[in-house]
């Protein structure tokens, strides 16, 4: 019954990130910059938490107080960068692409618990975590070797890459939370948290002239923002991963551009090309392969 759970949290949490990467492309054709709608969708959500959360931060303080290196840097991954890299990426590459990274999020996963000795790894997950990233690379380089030769690759789709290894590691370090907190409260903490680390960006995405055009467009999808991909997928993600664990909770991140990629062709015209197919393919591949120690536990 809790492994059911948390599939359904699963799907809830990846189908409202796969929008996610709807909107972040829809405010950047919008002229919203990344940066701020960052900022302000966060500030939102720190807003709204408040009211809900205030009394366990108070009665949870030593809690938190005790863990801050590790709540920083969960902050700092995921708050902090993840999004920045996501909204940024999608100002130079198209929504397929970006998506199609989260899919191998489960390999770097894989990957940073084992370099870090949070989780045991197995020759099958090495093996799955090398064809994802030939799956990775199938998508960077469109199978085309002068983009390798020349190095001219998407700077969106580098740009993401970056993301998708933040957001590894907050997953891989969030194995590693031995505490116990209500998951608003948590939410709250590292939406609190990395708001420190966004308010360098915002501030210096401003002095660079980018400023944000303050209208009721621009309410509404902070709203959205603020309630589905922020506080509902966060919600979600965590508490599945507290039920059955990181590596298994990110093998539902290939369903983020499952949505994400019938959403762009269908919102966007966006184009589903032959080195997508390849590449996604791979990923697949190494997720099965990386599944392979939850068959063998």
């Amino acid at each position: 019954m809790h492994s059911l759970k948390a599939y359904i949290m699963l799907v809830c949490a990846t189908l409202f990130w796969a929008v996610n990467f709807m909107v972040g492309k829809y405010a950047f054709f919008s002229n919203i910059p990344p940066m701020s709608l960052v900022f302000f969708r966060w500030s939102l959500v720190w807003l709204i938490l408040l009211p809900f959360t205030y009394k366990e931060i108070i009665k949870h303080k030593e809690i938190i107080l005790s863990n801050l290196p590790l709540l920083f840097f969960l902050a700092l991954t995921s708050v902090g960068l993840f999004n920045s890299f996501t909204y940024l990426s999608l100002v130079y590459t198209q929504v397929i692409n970006a998506s199609l990274f989260n899919t191998a999020i489960p390999a770097i996963i894989i990957l940073l618990c084992f370099l870090f000795k949070i989780e045991k790894t197995n020759k099958y997950q090495i093996l799955g975590l090398f064809v994802s990233v030939l799956g990775i690379l199938s998508i960077i380089t469109k199978l085309n070797l002068e983009i390798i030769l020349s190095l001219n690759f998407n700077k969106g789709d580098l740009i993401m890459v970056g993301g998708v290894i933040t957001w590894g590691l907050y997953s891989s370090f969030l194995k590693k939370k031995t505490f116990t907190l209500p998951l608003l409260t948590l939410v709250h903490v590292l939406c609190t948290f990395g708001l420190i680390f966004i308010l360098p960006q915002f501030l210096y995405e401003f002095s660079q002239g980018q400023i944000i055009d303050l209208n009721i467009n621009l309410f509404f999808i902070l709203i959205f923002l603020a309630l589905f991909p922020s506080i509902g997928s966060y919600y979600c993600w965590a508490g599945a991963v507290s039920i059955i664990g990181a590596n298994r909770a990110g093998i539902f991140l290939s369903l983020i551009p499952l949505f994400s990629t019938i959403m762009a062709i269908f919102f966007y015209n966006e184009k589903f090309q032959f080195f997508h197919l390849i590449g996604a393919v791979l990923i697949i591949i190494g997720l099965f392969l990386s599944n392979k120690e939850i068959k063998n536990a």
